[in-house]
C-alpha cells in the first residue's frame, strides 16, 4: 500500500480531473434525545451542533482533493444562500469551480441529517429533479472542452437530480473519446444507454440488478452484461460487506472483498471509491492497485459519521497497522504546526479542543466523539503537569501527562494529540489555526478562549453525572 500511495504523491502535481454531475450541499444537525414528543409518537432531539459538507459530486471532488491531486467540479446550482456556502467551501477547499453554472429556475441541493446518539434520525432533502436545459448542458461542455488537454480523467457523479441529463451524457462521453480521455461513471436510474462507451461504470448491486428490471440478478453475470450490452471496458459492482468485483472486456473476473471492520455511517463510500480509482489510474497504477487503493479508503470512510474523506496516514493505520504505535499521534509543537497547515492545504476541516483529561471517563469519550464529528481531523490539546496543578491543585493529575496523552491518543474518535505548558491554549490555538473550537455546555454565555483566532466555536452537552471529580471522591469515600 505504501507504494502505492508514493505514486499517488507523486504524481498529484500533474493530474487533474474533471468531475461532473449533481452537486450538494450535506447538512447535519447532531444532538442528543432522551425523550417522547407530547405532541407525536417521535423522538425530540435536543441539538447542540450544526455543520455542512459538501455532498454529491462534490464530495467526489472534495476526496480527489483530499488525496492532494487537482480537480475541477462542472454541474448546476441554484442562485441561493445555499449556492453561497457551497462556492465558499468549494474555494476554501481548492476545488475549481468555474464549471458551475448558476441557475435561477432550481434550488442548490441540500440534504439535511438529524443525527443523535451516532444514529441518522431523519432527513428532508430541498432539491429539484428536472433535467438541465440542452442549453446549459451545452454550456458546460463549452467549458470543459476549451479546458479539456489538462485532464487525464472525467468522473461523471449521477445522483438522479437532474444535471446528468441524457444529452449531457452523451455529449461528455463522445468529446472524451476524441480526446481519448477515461470517462469514470458512477450511475444512477435505469437509463445506462446514456452512459454507453464509458471506460468504466461503478453500480452498486441494487443499481446493477435495477439497470436489467430485475430481470438478472447474479452478479456475476451482470457485471458482464453491463459490458456487452452498453460497450464498456470494464464495470466494477460494490457489495457493501462483501467488498467489489471488477469485469473486463476480456471476460476477466477479479473480487476485492471488504476492508471494513466498523460500520457507522455508509454515506459518501461510494464517492470515495470512484475518486480514489481515479487518482491511482492518473497516477498511472493498474485498475488492480486502484481497488486495493479504493477499498481500503472506502473502509475508512465507512468508519466515520456522515459524508467524509480518508487521509494517507488512516488507509496505511488501516491496511499495515503502521499508525497502531500510539506514540506516532503525540506530537510536539513544531509537528502539529507542520501537520495542520498540510491538513488544510489538503482541504481537511480540522477540529481542536483541551483539556485536562485525567481519569478518563465515558463523558469525555462521548464528548470528543461529538467533536470528532464536526470535521475530518480531531486536534486535542492537553494540559500539562504543571498546568493541571494550577487549575486543580497539587493534588492532581492523578494520571502524568505522558500516560494521559497515550490513552486519548489511542481513541477512535482522537487523531492527534499535543501537550502543552501554558494556563490556556491561546497560543497552540494560533499555530494551529483550526476551523472549529470546540467546548463543553457549560462555556454558553462564557469567553471561549481562542475564539478571536476561528472561523466557529461549538459547544456540546456533557454527558450527565460523568466527572473526574466524581470519580475522585467515590475513590475516597469508598463508596
Amino acid at each position: 500500500m505504501r507504494e502505492i500511495i508514493e505514486a499517488i504523491k507523486n504524481s498529484s502535481t500533474k493530474s487533474y480531473t474533471a468531475v461532473i454531475g449533481d452537486i450538494m450541499i450535506d447538512r447535519y444537525l447532531i444532538g442528543e434525545t432522551n425523550r417522547i414528543s407530547p405532541e407525536a409518537p417521535i423522538q425530540i432531539v435536543e441539538l447542540s451542533s450544526e455543520t455542512f459538507r459538501l455532498g454529491g459530486s462534490a464530495n467526489v471532488a472534495f476526496n480527489i482533493k483530499s488525496f492532494e491531486h487537482n480537480v475541477d467540479l462542472f454541474g448546476v446550482i441554484g442562485n441561493d444562500s445555499n449556492g453561497e456556502l457551497l462556492k465558499n467551501e468549494l474555494a476554501r477547499s481548492n476545488i475549481g469551480s468555474f464549471g458551475i453554472i448558476v441557475s435561477n429556475d432550481r434550488p442548490t441541493t441540500l440534504k439535511s441529517r438529524i443525527i443523535a446518539r451516532h444514529q441518522q434520525i431523519s432527513r428532508f432533502d430541498l432539491e429539484s429533479k428536472k433535467d438541465i436545459s440542452d442549453e446549459v448542458a451545452d454550456h458546460i461542455c463549452e467549458i470543459l472542452k476549451s479546458n479539456i488537454h489538462k485532464y487525464k480523467s472525467i468522473l461523471i457523479s449521477d445522483y438522479g437530480k437532474g444535471v446528468v441529463s441524457y444529452y449531457l451524457a452523451r455529449s461528455i462521453i463522445n468529446l472524451a473519446k476524441k480526446f481519448n480521455i477515461p470517462v469514470l461513471v458512477d450511475p444512477k436510474g435505469k437509463n445506462y444507454e446514456k452512459y454507453r462507451g464509458a471506460f468504466l461504470i461503478k453500480p452498486n448491486k441494487k443499481e446493477a440488478i435495477e439497470a436489467f428490471n430485475g430481470e438478472i440478478s447474479d452478479i456475476n453475470k451482470l457485471g458482464f452484461e453491463l459490458i456487452n450490452k452498453f460497450d464498456f471496458d470494464k464495470s466494477i459492482i460494490t457489495l457493501s460487506e462483501d467488498g467489489m468485483k471488477l469485469f473486463d472486456k476480456n471476460g476477466e473476473l477479479s473480487s476485492f472483498p471488504t476492508k471494513g471492520k466498523e460500520v457507522f455511517d455508509v454515506t459518501g463510500a461510494g464517492d470515495t471509491v470512484l475518486a480514489s480509482i481515479a487518482v491511482s489510474l492518473n497516477s498511472k497504477l493498474d485498475l488492480h492497485s486502484a481497488i486495493h487503493f479504493a477499498n481500503s479508503a472506502a473502509a475508512v470512510v465507512i468508519s466515520k459519521v456522515g459524508t467524509a474523506t480518508a487521509s494517507f496516514d488512516e488507509i496505511l493505520y488501516l491496511e499495515d497497522g503502521e499508525k497502531l504505535n500510539p506514540d506516532k499521534r503525540i506530537l510536539s509543537r513544531d509537528e502539529v504546526e507542520k501537520i495542520s497547515s498540510n491538513l488544510k492545504n489538503s482541504g481537511k476541516k480540522v477540529i481542536f479542543t483541551n483539556g485536562c483529561f485525567d481519569i478518563l471517563h465515558a463523558g469525555h469519550v462521548s464528548y470528543l466523539n461529538k467533536a470528532r464529528e464536526l470535521g475530518d481531523i480531531l486536534i486535542v490539546g492537553l494540559n500539562s503537569d504543571s498546568s493541571v496543578k494550577k487549575l486543580k491543585g497539587q493534588t492532581r493529575p492523578i494520571n502524568n501527562e505522558n500516560d494521559r496523552a497515550i490513552i486519548l491518543s489511542g481513541l477512535r474518535a482522537v487523531d492527534y494529540v499535543v501537550i502543552f505548558e501554558e494556563d490556556t491554549p491561546y497560543e497552540l490555538i494560533k499555530i494551529i489555526k483550526p476551523d472549529v473550537l470546540v467546548k463543553g455546555a457549560d462555556y454558553k454565555n462564557k469567553e471561549v478562549v481562542g475564539s478571536d483566532l476561528v472561523k466557529k466555536v461549538e459547544l456540546i452537552n456533557f454527558l450527565e453525572g460523568r466527572s473526574t471529580t466524581n470519580i475522585i471522591k467515590k475513590i475516597e469515600c469508598n463508596c
